[in-house]
């Protein structure tokens, strides 16, 4: 048999991911202002990328956590 769904701590799990996102994307930022002129452009261009994967994880996370408190205030 099957274990009911427990959304429980969904939201909170999700807005910690939210945080956690939000902290790694600030850390490489404050890593690039500060070693620009040290780092390759190579490793510049994945930080780079990595944030914007960051900013729509960030995004859809917080689509995630509409969802889960629209879910939680049915229930």
């Amino acid at each position: 048999m099957a274990k009911p769904d427990d959304r429980s701590d969904n939201l909170k799990k999700l807005q910690n991911n939210v945080k956690n996102t939000i902290e790694n994307l600030n850390e490489a930022e404050e890593y690039v202002n500060e070693f620009a002129g040290e780092i390759s452009s190579q490793e510049l261009q994945q930080i780079k990328q990595k944030n914007e994967n960051r900013r729509e994880s960030i995004s859809g996370l917080r689509e995630e956590i509409e969802d889960e408190a629209e879910f939680q205030e049915e229930s």
